[in-house]
């Protein structure tokens, strides 16, 4: 999977200051450089003010300015499996690749065996993967490679049914009903940093499933770059704990 920052808020830290100050100022905010917004904050400078000031917004549990900048991430080959989780989540914006439109066709089956189009989970092929509400027992190498040798055959399987479907004239719309919940797919999501924190506190957890831990790992990664006192912050004093960030 590869998640890559498409366009975000210029200077997001600055409005999210901005909005919170309002609250707090007799005068218009927009009327105000930042600077004079800033005044009375501590800090030796401006981005001192700034990283003082959104601890202190995050600390009391003020989280409605973080949703004035948004981000506009782009997604590849995370497994519908996987988009099914992330979509469940509220004040994000979703485009989704279309199975209706775009069909897989010309995809060599034997590929899939080989990792394209279908996500392979580790426990595929890892004999060391221990996985949410999988049982104890003790399994060997031949049992591994029992599980890969099914799991590749299943979704070459697919992939073969799928394609000879399209061939007998059935619709992508609804060929694409035999292809497993593992099957590739790209996402373009807008997401406002409190709505990132939150998926953070429930998708970057030790009990959750492997893959949106690994999107949610990537998200904050590009996050800390674009909001660089926020997420600094969040990592630092929020992670992995559950901080009721949900609107």
């Amino acid at each position: 999977m590869r998640v890559r920052l498409l366009d975000a808020t210029d200077d997001p830290e600055e409005l999210i200051c901005q909005g919170a100050r309002n609250d707090y100022m007799s005068e218009w905010v927009a009327e105000q450089d930042f600077e004079e917004a800033m005044d009375g904050v501590e800090g030796d400078d401006v981005e001192e003010q700034k990283a003082n000031f959104l601890a202190k917004l995050l600390k009391r549990g003020h989280y409605g300015p973080f949703e004035h900048p948004s981000a506009t991430f782009a997604i590849e080959g995370m497994s519908r499996s996987c988009m099914a989780q992330l979509t469940r989540h509220r004040h994000a914006s979703f485009d989704v690749q279309s199975m209706r439109y775009v069909a897989f066709d010309e995809v060599d089956p034997a590929d899939v065996e080989d990792g394209e189009m279908v996500v392979t989970p580790p426990s595929a092929t890892d004999p060391d993967w221990v996985g949410r509400n999988q049982k104890a027992d003790d399994f060997d190498e031949e049992d591994v490679e029992k599980r890969e040798e099914i799991f590749q055959r299943s979704v070459r399987q697919s992939v073969e049914d799928y394609q000879e479907l399209l061939e007998l004239g059935m619709p992508p719309e609804d060929a694409r009903f035999v292809l497993p919940i593992g099957t590739e797919v790209n996402v373009v999501v807008t997401l406002n940093p409190r709505s990132l924190m939150h998926i953070a506190d429930m998708r970057a957890a030790a009990d959750a499933q492997w893959e949106i831990r690994d999107l949610t790992e990537q998200l904050l990664d590009l996050a800390a770059e674009w909001c660089p006192h926020t997420f600094d912050y969040y990592e630092a004093e929020m992670k992995h704990r559950k901080n009721r960030l949900a609107p």
